[in-house]
């Protein structure tokens, strides 16, 4: 069998990379070309993506595995984070930068919206957790802010979708990422236009959709010639990061759930049909586009933000590592304070360590003070709305989880791994770590008929990739913290 080479990018909210997928004999060998950062730049007050420049560090991914590693892919594939969008003109020029979506302009969004729209009547249109930033409050946003670009615009493309049209000059929005838009009818990849008229939003925007696996079409000319590259196909993969790494979870069976750690953490189920009711609207969860006709039935938990915003703040000491943040909150008091994670306090604070005393201090819990006590704090909060959110998930589906795969980077992170098993009191397994890259390059391989199923791309995951299983240890202190913290929440 000869081997099968496919260009993955995948794109976080603070960096990307450029991974090549080498696939022989059901094996998935994964080489990392090019890392690059990615951040917010804020311009009179206001936070936007520059999309430009990372269709700049793409190129040059495509261009180093090319004259670097002597590798022409069989195809490239896009995945990033949800409910960011572009706008592209009838002259098909982009217009302007992209919002991010940490942007305060959404602030107070939704309740406006709701002036419209109910709450109740939204979320049964839609399926979808409320949050300030999906793309139907931003929208909204910008109608209420007279935005010219909106004026202007003739279709919406979503962050890897409009990286797909630079790349192939194709307009196509992914179902996977559209489905994180509050636009779309639940389970299905079709816009919601009851919607876009609460909100004042033209029609017109929503354009096209295609599924996860999609072929959209050859890199342009330009680019082959920049890069060096032959004629490829770009392919619309499971485009929103969190449907690439579900598509890798390397499970078998039922009572399974998943926990996509980074930045955000994605904790839930793959489902066959969404879950829409007033129980799920109540517990604000949400059913997001899958692979092969899946949903993803999920709520988005503040995640690693917290921690990486504490080290952020922390940076100037040259010492703090990631590993020394492990080590000092292993060695802080257990359970001295806890925090809701998803406070809105959290968002976006500036000065995360500051935010977190603040809530103990308002909370009339013992604040932390030190930057073990901090990270131990956000640790078995996490852990503790990790058990939480299982046990929402169990009230609707009426179904006991037996085990937790958890993906992504923070599949590293052993102490909050061994937390987790702890608080949930069910296996944990851990990996693989690259989750989201794998789902993308996979993807492509089935598009490409070299696989021929989601069965067959967690096979070749299982056949691929090592895990580590963690096992709850006994002891009630934890169901002791669990109580104080569902008084948070």
């Amino acid at each position: 069998m000869s081997k099968n080479h496919f260009l993955a990018f995948d794109l976080g909210a603070s960096s990307g990379r450029a991974m090549l997928g080498t696939l022989e004999k059901g094996k998935l060998q994964l080489t990392e070309v090019h890392r690059f950062k990615n951040q917010m730049t804020r311009i009179h007050g206001t936070y936007f993506w520059n999309l430009f420049s990372l269709f700049d560090e793409l190129k040059t991914g495509l261009k180093k595995c090319v004259s670097e590693l002597k590798i022409q892919p069989q195809s490239i594939g896009i995945d990033t984070w949800g409910v960011d969008y572009a706008l592209v003109t009838k002259q098909g020029r982009l217009s302007g930068l992209p919002f991010a979506y940490r942007d305060h302009r959404t602030d107070n969004s939704m309740e406006q919206f709701f002036q419209r729209m109910s709450k109740k009547e939204t979320y049964l249109l839609s399926g979808i957790q409320f949050m300030q930033f999906n793309t139907l409050f931003q929208l909204f946003a910008s109608v209420q802010n007279g935005d010219v670009e909106l004026k202007t615009a003739e279709k919406l493309l979503f962050t890897p979708d409009a990286l797909n049209y630079l790349f192939t000059g194709v307009q196509k929005n992914e179902y996977s990422i559209a489905s994180t838009s509050q636009m779309l009818k639940p389970g299905k990849p079709e816009w919601e236009y009851k919607l876009f008229d609460a909100a004042g939003i033209d029609r017109k925007l929503g354009g096209d959709i295609v599924l996860p696996g999609t072929l959209l079409g050859n890199i342009l000319p330009e680019i082959q010639e920049e890069t060096g590259s032959k004629i490829i196909p770009c392919v619309a993969v499971a485009s929103h990061d969190t449907a690439s790494a579900v598509a890798s979870v390397p499970a078998e069976g039922k009572n399974w759930a998943y926990l996509s750690s980074g930045t955000w953490s994605l904790l839930g189920i793959e489902s066959q049909q969404p879950l829409v009711s007033e129980k799920s609207l109540e517990m604000n969860f949400t059913n997001e586009g899958g692979v092969e006709g899946t949903t993803r039935f999920l709520k988005n938990i503040m995640g690693m933000w917290l921690i990486q915003e504490c080290k952020r703040n922390w940076g100037q000491e040259k010492d703090i590592t990631w590993q020394k943040i492990v080590d000092l909150s292993n060695s802080s008091q257990p359970f001295k304070c806890l925090i809701n994670p998803d406070d809105s306090a959290f968002l976006n604070p500036g000065n995360m360590p500051g935010a977190i005393q603040n809530f103990c201090r308002k909370t009339r819990q013992p604040i932390p003070e030190t930057k073990g006590e901090i990270a131990r704090c956000i640790y078995e909060s996490l852990a503790l709305k990790y058990k939480y959110t299982l046990g929402q998930i169990e009230t609707i589906t009426g179904e006991k989880i037996e085990k937790l795969h958890i993906i992504g980077g923070g599949a590293n992170n052993e102490l909050l791994n061994r937390f987790t098993a702890n608080a949930t009191g069910i296996p944990v397994i851990a990996g693989p770590t690259e989750a989201t890259a794998i789902g993308n390059i996979l993807m492509q391989a089935k598009a490409l008929n070299v696989l021929n199923s989601l069965q067959e791309v967690r096979e070749v995951v299982k056949n691929s990739f090592e895990v580590k299983i963690y096992n709850p240890d006994a002891g009630n202190e934890w169901e002791n913290a669990f109580e104080k913290f569902k008084k948070l929440v």
